[in-house]
């Protein structure tokens, strides 16, 4: 009752934002080879987390995903970006987002460090993340639920449009946004009832010996799993051994994906999908630079024939490069980050275009707080934009959720929609102190040995 008047005191004030903090937090994961990918090898995962501070004692809380060493670069680049928002009020950012948004990312000297991607773009999804997490608090509402109840006009305007207006115009997105009303009371409904479809990365960790995933596999189909990643991509005979073994495991109806993590050349990636075309992969994911676009339109041709798509979108750097995946026919399903483009402001860019071109949006999550973030958009996305469930779910990794304070649900292989006002990216203080790094106690220990 006490944080809910609190929260209807500060909804009706200007309060103004006073500080902004940002710590390196590390879990040292590689210890386990979780996260292992053929080019990936010992991630620890990890985040530049971000608190801000408002005069009337509401803070708001963000991150982006990073994988151990190099966070400290990210932690810089966000305090390079704190002048911008300090002294702001919440009121004056939300009332033009859309004009934020472009100062954050348009700053006259910053912008050189992109423009709009690499670590200054990491950096402003994290500031970003906390002021939506914020803003989300203040209405009392989980971020899903600030974003349902928006207005069409209100959602459009919280977007920047330069660059992509040759795909997307906004009286076009303000359209799309309008005709999806229709029907959007009973598909909230549905997700408050249901819960939004999930997948399943946690059984296949390249790093993982064949008896581990058996029995991961084992335990995830009693849970209820039907749907199963796989990483690939270091050793062609070894990647159809355990898509094999997986296949066996899953049985010949359930769903399998593959990833390889940007491993191949084009050539390369299609001959070796090639060879596991015999194991009904629905996608291949990432299977060369994530940076080449034609690439990725050559990789798709070649490989429909088999009936297996591309997906891609967890290292693309901005809504441009989304833009001439979806121009090219690169890809056949789109991977958003909550982390690596600018926050929920770019991320509603790509949602609005993948229903424009019909491409269903797949999120990409695992790592750290990534699940707890991008439930949001893809709840978001189908009572409010694609309105579909047709070739669509969201990544679920099984790791590191109890460090959070509203910890992302599943049940029976579905997420469950959160309650909780915000944007469920708050990590517990007790955590954060331990994992910080160099100086928490389990990075002392780790260091030490």
């Amino acid at each position: 009752q006490l944080e809910g008047n609190r929260s209807n005191l500060c909804a009706k004030m200007l309060h103004r934002i006073t500080n902004l903090t940002v710590r390196d937090v590390r879990f040292p994961t590689s210890l386990q080879q979780h996260g292992s990918d053929a080019m990936h090898t010992d991630p620890d995962y990890s985040a530049a987390y971000v608190v801000i501070d408002t005069d009337c004692g509401l803070k708001g809380f963000g991150l982006t995903f990073t994988l151990g060493k190099g966070t400290e670069i990210v932690v810089r680049a966000v305090e390079a970006l704190a002048g911008l928002l300090v002294g702001k009020s919440l009121q004056e950012i939300v009332s033009d987002f859309r004009g934020f948004y472009r100062l954050l990312t348009s700053d006259g000297q910053m912008r050189w460090l992109g423009p709009e991607k690499g670590v200054i773009h990491l950096a402003t999804a994290a500031v970003l993340n906390a002021v939506w997490d914020l803003w989300a608090r203040t209405e009392g509402k989980p971020l899903w639920k600030l974003l349902v109840d928006m207005d069409p006009k209100q959602i459009v305007s919280c977007v920047d449009f330069r660059y992509i207006t040759d795909v997307l115009t906004e009286e076009e997105a303000l359209d799309l946004l309008v005709k999806a009303q229709e029907g959007k009371q009973q598909r909230e409904d549905q997700m408050m009832k249901e819960g939004y479809p999930a997948y399943t990365t946690s059984c296949a960790w390249l790093g993982y010996p064949d008896q581990q995933l058996q029995q991961l596999c084992a335990d995830a189909l009693k849970s209820g799993w039907t749907k199963f990643k796989v990483k690939v991509g270091a050793d062609l005979e070894d990647d159809i051994r355990r898509c094999r073994l997986i296949r066996q495991m899953i049985g010949p109806d359930n769903t399998l994906m593959i990833d390889a993590n940007q491993r191949w050349d084009v050539a390369e990636a299609i001959s070796w999908v090639s060879r596991l075309a015999e194991f009904k992969p629905l996608w291949i994911e990432e299977p060369t630079s994530p940076d080449d676009i034609l690439g990725h339109a050559a990789i798709s041709k070649a490989l429909a024939p088999l009936g297996i798509g591309v997906a891609t979108g967890e290292q693309c750097h901005n809504r441009v490069m989304f833009k001439q995946f979806l121009q090219a026919s690169a890809l056949q399903f789109v991977q958003i980050d909550s982390c690596r483009l600018g926050s929920v402001n770019e991320n509603l860019a790509v949602l609005l275009m993948a229903h424009k071109f019909q491409v269903p949006v797949c999120p990409h999550a695992g790592g750290v707080g990534l699940c707890e973030l991008v439930q949001h958009l893809i709840l978001f996305d189908y009572i409010c934009v694609s309105g579909s469930l047709s070739d669509r779910m969201c990544e679920y990794v099984d790791h590191l959720h109890e460090h959070f304070a509203s910890p992302a649900v599943i049940h029976d292989a579905h997420y469950v929609p959160p309650k909780d006002p915000g944007y469920s990216c708050e990590m517990l203080e007790s955590s954060v102190q331990r994992h910080q790094y160099p100086e928490g106690d389990v990075w002392k220990l780790h260091i030490n040995k």
